[in-house]
């Protein structure tokens, strides 16, 4: 068991003849009492300061700890937001394509629709002009002619029930 400064105060010697000097002997010892205490008390700061300072290490070290699961836990968030996200593009890559491809076939047959229309309107259009063509052309051998002759045998053969194919 170590030595504390009461030991040392309350420690007497034995006397002898010719021995040490008494006060002699109890200054130093009272020296080394003083000087043994300064040390315990800087040995008991100092073992409150290594329990403060391991306290802080131990609270770092929970705090570091709590850190990296945090850090994993985020880098794992942040692989599935990834992850999810590039499903996410996937599917709205794939909608715009099926979009598109209806848009394209829609277009398409509207177009086909046009130019069926407009063949049918061209062919209408000749149609229509070679009538126009027929009846300017009668109506030019009508002012072309002799007059009131031609006119009276064209009525003529409208009352027999024949037409006239020429008009039409």
């Amino acid at each position: 068991m170590p030595l504390t400064p009461l030991d040392i105060h309350n420690k007497e010697f034995s006397r002898r003849i010719r021995g040490y000097d008494e006060d002699e002997v109890n200054e130093f010892l009272d020296q080394v009492i003083k000087d043994y205490e300064i040390v315990i008390r800087e040995n008991k700061e100092l073992h409150n300061q290594l329990m403060t300072l391991q306290e802080k290490l131990d609270h770092f070290a929970n705090i570091e700890d709590t850190l990296s699961k945090t850090i994993i836990v985020a880098q794992e968030a942040a692989d599935e937001v990834k992850n999810n996200a590039k499903k996410e593009a996937q599917l709205i890559v794939k909608e715009a394509e099926k979009n598109a491809d209806r848009i394209i076939n829609e277009s398409l047959a509207k177009s086909r629709k046009i130019a069926m229309e407009v063949e049918e309107l061209k062919k209408q259009a000749s149609i229509y002009r070679a009538r126009f063509r027929t009846l300017v052309e009668a109506q030019l051998d009508l002012l072309g002619s002799d007059g009131w002759d031609t006119l009276e045998t064209r009525e003529r053969a409208t009352e027999k029930g024949q037409e006239v194919q020429e008009l039409y």
